[in-house]
């Protein structure tokens, strides 16, 4: 093939998507399986597949890391530091989420965690701050459970 009719392909970010998931009126996380970051919690998500939407990438992930079929309720924001891993420049669209059916850890997850707001343990790459930024949502969910489970009584 000449040079001419190579095609050019650029260098960029990977696309990554996480999820802030909602399941029994606390926070899913999972602990990493493989580096970076091995052993430690962090936001169930990871790498968006070429032909996929985030919408379906965060699902699947969230379904592969933690057993739970999600809703996605609301984009959270993007988050696009190019330090934020240490494999490269990684661009992840992040979704609060309510998760249902049986937790168990799967795929890239060792063990689940459910942790309250104010409970978040020390996690990989940015994830507590998407949590600490994603605040007043998660409360705003957890206060409209509340107030449906209290009806109920």
């Amino acid at each position: 093939m000449r040079d001419m009719e190579r095609r050019f392909i650029p260098l960029t970010p990977l696309l990554t998507v996480d999820t802030v998931t909602i399941y029994q009126g606390k926070i899913v996380l999972i602990r990493r399986k493989n580096p970076p970051f091995q052993d430690h919690f962090a936001l169930p998500g990871g790498f968006v597949e070429v032909g996929e939407t985030v919408e379906t990438a965060a699902a699947r992930e969230a379904k592969e890391e933690t057993g739970l079929d999600v809703e996605l309720i609301k984009l959270l924001g993007v988050y696009s530091e190019p330090s934020r891993d240490p494999r490269g420049h990684t661009v992840s669209i992040i979704f609060l989420a309510m998760g249902k059916g049986n937790l168990k850890a799967g795929s890239d997850a060792s063990d689940t965690g459910l942790f309250g707001i104010n409970e978040i343990p020390e996690l990989a790459f940015d994830h507590k701050k998407i949590i600490e930024n994603a605040r007043s949502d998660i409360n705003g969910i957890l206060s409209e459970m509340q107030k449906h489970d209290d009806a109920r009584k």
